[in-house]
């Protein structure tokens, strides 16, 4: 009967993996820096469901804010600053692809022996006690506020100093 509980657990699962897949083939086939970008929030948005598949819906809204929100707009400014092609590009592909291709197989391969190897046919326990998002605040603000403010500070100190440097210019 629990089998049956989790087919749209599985169906949805299923339907971002392959959204992640083709994402993520994408990003590093597209001939354009701008589209790359764009198919690469699609693979941080894919990440992002699965985390709240797992009941882990802190852990997604931070995916969602710092990388989506964060990373990938700083890899649009820097494409839009740094005067990048933005269209079309020839030779965005090198001459070396086959090696990369043969590499990322060996390497998926090395990956998928080691788990295999470490975790066998192991099965999820699925009765384990799933913790709440307001655990992590109650965390955050009260055990961890000093630390928190801190890097606060030192991230608007980098932010500041980043906007001194490129006003030199």
């Amino acid at each position: 009967m629990l089998a049956n509980q989790m087919v749209p657990q599985n169906i949805a699962f299923g339907v971002m993996a392959t959204v992640m897949a083709y994402c993520a083939i994408r990003v590093v086939t597209t001939d354009n820096l701008v589209r790359a970008a764009l198919f690469l929030v699609g693979v941080l948005a894919g990440v992002a469901g699965i985390y709240i598949l797992l009941a882990a819906e802190f852990v997604a809204a931070v995916q969602i804010i710092v990388y989506i929100g964060a990373v990938v707009v700083l890899f649009l400014f820097g494409i839009m600053l740094t005067k990048a092609q933005i269209g079309k590009a020839a030779h965005l592909t090198g001459d070396k692809w086959p090696i990369g291709l043969g590499i990322a197989v060996i390497m998926a391969g090395t990956m998928g022996y080691v788990l295999m190897k470490a975790f066998g046919m192991q099965k999820v326990d699925e009765g384990r006690i799933i913790g709440r998002s307001a655990a992590v605040a109650d965390s955050i603000f009260s055990t961890y506020l000093i630390p928190f403010e801190v890097i606060s500070i030192l991230l608007l100190a980098a932010l500041i100093g980043a906007i001194v440097l490129a006003k030199k210019d």
